[in-house]
């Protein structure tokens, strides 16, 4: 029964995320498109934001999402993975970092509301986002050929 319970908190947590508030996001908030594709990605040096991108998405077998980009960089930034405890930590971190917004708020909320075991890691990630370097001013699309390692250290988390 357990598994199950997880199972479906997992679906629901995509069909929210994936489902609802990325469509309703790119209306709303009009992002400009991510742009690169794989193959410009696959071809950036090694160690470089856009190679470790490129990888990441490779090895996660998921898409280059255009307007969702951003959200992958802070996987491979913050070292979150895209579990349903490592996307809850992402949020957690970023509303620490003071970035405030709905898709945060509501994924904190659903995780703490449906993921209990994950408490101490959401507030271990909250309290690394508010002592790390603010991601507000990031220009995330400018950094993409910066290396890795430099900009994790850059982070201060």
């Amino acid at each position: 029964m357990h598994k199950l319970i997880i199972k479906i908190r997992s679906q629901l947590l995509v069909f929210l995320t994936h489902h609802m508030a990325l469509p309703f996001l790119k209306y709303v908030r009009k992002p400009l498109p991510f742009p690169h594709t794989m193959n410009t990605l696959s071809q950036m040096q090694q160690g470089t934001l856009g190679n470790d991108l490129y990888n990441f998405l490779t090895t996660k077998n998921l898409a280059l999402l255009p307007y969702y980009a951003k959200h992958d960089i802070k996987h491979i930034l913050l070292e979150y993975d895209t579990t349903d405890e490592g996307e809850v930590c992402l949020q957690c971190f970023m509303l620490g970092n003071k970035h405030i917004s709905f898709p945060v708020a509501a994924t904190v909320f659903y995780g703490f509301l449906t993921m209990p075991e994950y408490w101490k890691k959401f507030f271990v990630a909250y309290k690394r986002g508010a002592k790390s370097a603010s991601l507000k001013q990031c220009n995330w699309f400018n950094i993409i050929g910066e290396e890795t390692i430099e900009l994790k250290k850059g982070l201060n988390a």
